[in-house]
């Protein structure tokens, strides 16, 4: 685990503060691939049933970990920031079968002896890696079957690749920095393909018509060839 990228997340964790209590609908924990409340679509892209184990790559404070927790799931989430994940200890202590680490995503892949049913990042960990690195990490810590599946902000036109993320540390320091990778929905379909998967789509869903915001969620799905 990088000490300079944990403390990044950690200056992040410190300006976010916990999800709401409810969400419009009523309900105390939900599913959010999106950066607009209440937007998008839910955790049936998982395509999970109850008893399925799913890893959350980079899951912050835990909400969308503690959803499918709730639904019956196995859910482990995994992130660099010990203060994102003290929020997720303190918000879901009661959230019976998810499974907080301190850990790099690929070096939690590389070390977990689970085979799960389904790997996402919303936002989160699968952004921030090399896809060259994370591909192949996922792939071979998915069943045969399984789904992956990420969502980011779409790259800025003609910026592509690896990009800086800058992570204000106040006016009298440096921002933090972090890496992230921007690639428009065909190439990372096409990464995806080469990297084993099937029935893949990657697509912006536009943002909702009724907020001032106009940037969209890039939102990939797809799924582990079979053996």
């Amino acid at each position: 685990m990088s000490e300079t990228e944990g403390a990044a997340w950690d200056v992040y964790s410190a300006t976010k503060g916990q999800r709401r209590r409810t969400n419009n609908r009523g309900e105390t924990t939900w599913f959010n691939w999106t950066q607009y409340a209440d937007h998008g679509p839910g955790a049936e892209v998982l395509s999970l049933k109850p008893g399925q184990a799913v890893l959350d790559l980079g899951c912050g404070s835990g909400g969308n970990a503690a959803h499918l927790a709730t639904l019956g799931m196995r859910a482990v989430g995994v992130d660099l920031s010990s203060g994102q994940l003290r929020k997720a200890r303190d918000r879901w202590a009661d959230a019976g079968g998810m499974e907080l680490h301190q850990d790099d995503a690929l070096e939690y892949l590389a070390g977990t002896y689970t085979v799960f049913d389904a790997v996402y990042s919303v936002f989160g960990a699968a952004w921030f890696c090399d896809p060259g690195l994370m591909l192949p990490a996922v792939h071979a810590g998915l069943r045969p079957g399984g789904v992956f599946a990420m969502s980011q902000r779409p790259p800025v036109e003609g910026c592509y690749g690896c990009q800086a993320s800058y992570i204000s540390r106040g006016p009298d320091e440096d921002p933090a920095i972090v890496k992230r990778w921007d690639y428009e929905p065909d190439v990372w379909s096409a990464l995806l393909k080469e990297h084993g998967f099937l029935d893949v789509t990657a697509m912006v869903l536009p943002a909702p018509e009724d907020d001032k915001r106009t940037v969209g969620t890039l939102l990939i799905r797809a799924v582990r060839a079979g053996e």
